[in-house]
């Protein structure tokens, strides 16, 4: 398990990044993309954001549903954690379902007979060593099955506010393109964004950039002509672009 390890060496991290400015263009750029798609913010957020302020973060329906958006779009992750959380809004609920019945229910998401399994999982360890809770600290979530760093901090973000920072593909591959660090995996960017990115932002920068990988960063051929952070973006890797 990583710990907050000491990274050093200046090809780590881009120093003198202006984090305030990165975050309140991406703020105004989420905005403005609201406006535009005439949608309110929770439905252009990423879906477990959404899902957290659907059922007022409620960790429970958090849990659930960043497990579900594991390899899965943001669309199927929705209707599947609604589909499930109606039929089993707790831990004991879940526990009761035959795991046949809890496969159909999330189908077809990513993965969905595993994901059945762990939650059945999941359901009997909440009930018989947390009182039907969801734990709020990182070394018990992750000793949960199915889930890992990028799952636990996004549960202790959106269930239980605590500044956690969730690194996932999207936020890997921005930070790296952008030049603000240099990683191989989305753990290692989340250890190396611990250090170099004010606390304040922990907690934002995951639905923010989400939203603009789906969008505007993408994997291939990004929009950089439309790129709102271009002043604080090297564009390293980026061989075709729009």
């Amino acid at each position: 398990m990583l710990v907050g390890k000491k990274l050093t060496g200046n090809k780590m991290r881009k120093k003198n990044i202006d984090w305030e400015s990165i975050f309140i263009a991406l703020n105004k750029w989420r905005d403005d993309l609201s406006a535009k798609t005439e949608f309110a913010k929770t439905e252009i957020s990423p879906s477990v954001t959404t899902v957290a302020e659907t059922y007022s973060h409620d960790p429970w329906a958090v849990l659930v549903s960043t497990i579900l958006s594991l390899r899965t779009k943001d669309e199927v992750t929705l209707v599947a954690s609604k589909k499930l959380l109606e039929k089993t809004p707790a831990p004991a609920d879940l526990d009761s379902k035959k795991q046949e019945t809890i496969e159909k229910l999330i189908y077809p998401v990513g993965f969905y007979r595993n994901k059945a399994a762990s939650l059945k999982k999941i359901a009997k360890i909440l009930l018989t060593q947390y009182n039907g809770n969801v734990p709020d600290n990182m070394e018990a979530l992750l000793a949960l099955p199915g889930v890992g760093r990028k799952t636990a901090n996004l549960v202790l973000s959106e269930a239980f506010d605590i500044d956690a920072l969730c690194v996932d593909i999207h936020v890997h591959r921005i930070s790296n393109r952008c030049g603000w660090l240099e990683s191989k995996t989305p753990d290692e960017t989340e250890m190396i964004l611990r250090e170099i990115l004010p606390v304040k932002y922990w907690k934002k920068i995951n639905a923010l950039l989400v939203l603009y990988g789906q969008n505007l960063c993408r994997p291939v051929s990004p929009f950089c002509s439309k790129c709102v952070m271009s002043k604080q973006c090297s564009r390293k890797g980026v061989e075709k672009s729009r």
